[in-house]
């Protein structure tokens, strides 16, 4: 096969047969998905792709889009990258999320704020078990190479911080746009000692999770292994990723009008929408 690729001319008839192959993991395009929500219609489906283990996938999404992370198989794991799509300087803050909502365990109802105060996106649906991780991070070049001999972006065992690099840069932004993460599908807990209990699973297949986009954000997601998994292999198995077009929240959304602390996040978004 080497040798008949060789020649120009058989390279491109080989990759021009590859036309109309579908994978597991890959976009779909133009996006179709068989399981949308009762009345969301297809004309306003957005993405459709599955992520590979080990694999990266961005997009940006406008405000009031839905998207869900479904972990097909039950050993995905998530971490997002999610920036302000009109000013990326503006991202996911972590201290931010904790400290306004009182609490680092995150569920429905729960959102992600900015580091200017802002709401980024809301929790609609978690059927994750509870487990979101706040503290960890994700993995980089060092810890895959420790633990698995090989951290490389172009190796067996990339690390999310080097998925989140690519991610970003098709967006304009560098490494040092890449900020903390937040992981889903994969927890962490607080012990009274205060140590990291990771809770790593597998879990059942088929947890999801719907995120409603409060602004125009840019989202990239990385499905590597958690960096706290015990587990002396690379395990991860592969995230589904669906988004569609909805309405922005309502003035009595449940998640706006939950706490004072939570509505003033939610005003100041609509302030920033006001200019």
């Amino acid at each position: 096969m080497t040798s008949a690729l060789a020649n120009p001319n058989a390279a491109r008839d080989h990759a021009r047969a590859q036309g109309g192959t579908v994978v597991e993991a890959m976009p779909i395009l133009p996006p179709v998905a068989p399981d949308l929500p009762e009345g969301v219609p297809a004309s306003d489906l957005l993405w459709e792709e599955t992520v590979a283990p080990g694999g990266y996938a961005t997009r940006r999404l406008p405000r009031g889009a839905r998207l869900r992370l479904l972990d097909t198989k039950g050993d995905a794991c998530a971490s997002l990258q999610i920036f302000n799509a009109e000013m990326p300087t503006e991202r996911y803050s972590f201290a931010d999320t904790v400290k306004i909502q009182w609490n680092a365990y995150l569920a429905e109802g729960k959102f992600l704020l900015s580091d200017m105060g802002r709401v980024l996106m809301s929790i609609m649906t978690d059927g994750t078990e509870g487990t979101w991780d706040t503290f960890s991070g994700t993995s980089n070049a060092y810890t895959n190479a420790a633990k698995y001999g090989d951290g490389r972006n172009s190796g067996q065992f990339p690390n999310g911080r080097d998925r989140f690099l690519l991610g970003a840069a098709k967006h304009g932004l560098q490494r040092r746009d890449i900020h903390a993460a937040i992981t889903l599908f994969k927890g962490a807990k607080i012990a009274d000692d205060g140590t990291i209990e990771p809770q790593i699973g597998p879990f059942e297949p088929g947890r999801e999770v719907i995120l409603r986009a409060e602004m125009d954000v840019i989202v990239v997601i990385a499905n590597v292994p958690h960096v706290l998994d015990p587990r002396p292999d690379y395990t991860v198995t592969p995230l589904r990723l669906t988004a569609w077009r909805g309405p922005i929240a309502a003035e009595d959304d449940p998640i706006r009008t939950a706490t004072p602390e939570g509505l003033r996040a939610f005003l100041n978004v609509e302030d920033y929408y006001r200019r």
